[in-house]
């Protein structure tokens, strides 16, 4: 076998696992989400930045703000989603630097004095720890119903700042019935991976 990870646990976090479109009431607790940041924290990053950020959005007010700015088509799931995150990239991440990489905190001035260069790393990072949740939560033996059908400059606006880019929102919970749509094709290694 060429994985460690047993059978179980590939099918878990990505053979069975699918983007879930219905959840049972069942909530899902802060201390879920808590131990789903606890694992994939270690995800790795460039310069071991932290950029992603998460807004838990679980009052009906700020549910109800936020199914606004989703599009038509996802309004029904996320309003019924036991929780919802939003994930944003944090453009001033590099201010954490010095204490993440103690061992080269010059980097903070080096390579991220400018805001585009901040911009893109933020942006690039915070997507790569974005797919590390969605693991996690899958991980939790959650769903997760990643969406960017949405008005990204409204949610700005609704729940963040000029230094937190949306990156997209998560619907998370138990799935429900019929949460699943038929797995649809992926590409072969043929396809994807090129060898020189």
């Amino acid at each position: 076998m060429s994985l460690a990870l047993d059978p179980a646990a590939q099918d878990l976090l990505f053979r069975e696992a699918r983007t879930a479109n219905t959840f049972t009431d069942e909530p899902v607790t802060d201390e879920q989400v808590q131990a789903i940041y606890d694992l994939v924290k270690y995800g790795p990053t460039a310069f071991n930045q932290t950029p992603l950020r998460i807004t838990l959005v679980r009052s009906p007010e700020a549910r109800e703000r936020l199914v606004k700015h989703m599009a038509e088509g996802n309004r029904p799931k996320t309003a019924a989603a036991p929780l919802v995150a939003i994930l944003s990239a944090d453009n001033e991440f590099h201010e954490d630097l010095p204490a993440l990489l103690p061992h080269f905190p010059q980097a903070k001035d080096m390579f991220f004095a400018e805001r585009p260069v901040r911009e893109q790393s933020a942006l690039v990072n915070a997507a790569l720890q974005a797919a590390y949740f969605i693991v996690g939560v899958r991980a939790a033996g959650l769903a997760a119903g990643p969406m960017t059908g949405l008005d990204f400059a409204g949610v700005q606006k609704e729940f963040l700042d000029a230094d937190h880019t949306p990156l997209m929102v998560v619907n998370i919970g138990k799935p429900g019935e019929d949460a699943w749509f038929p797995r649809s094709p992926r590409l072969s290694f043929d396809e994807v991976v090129t060898t020189v």
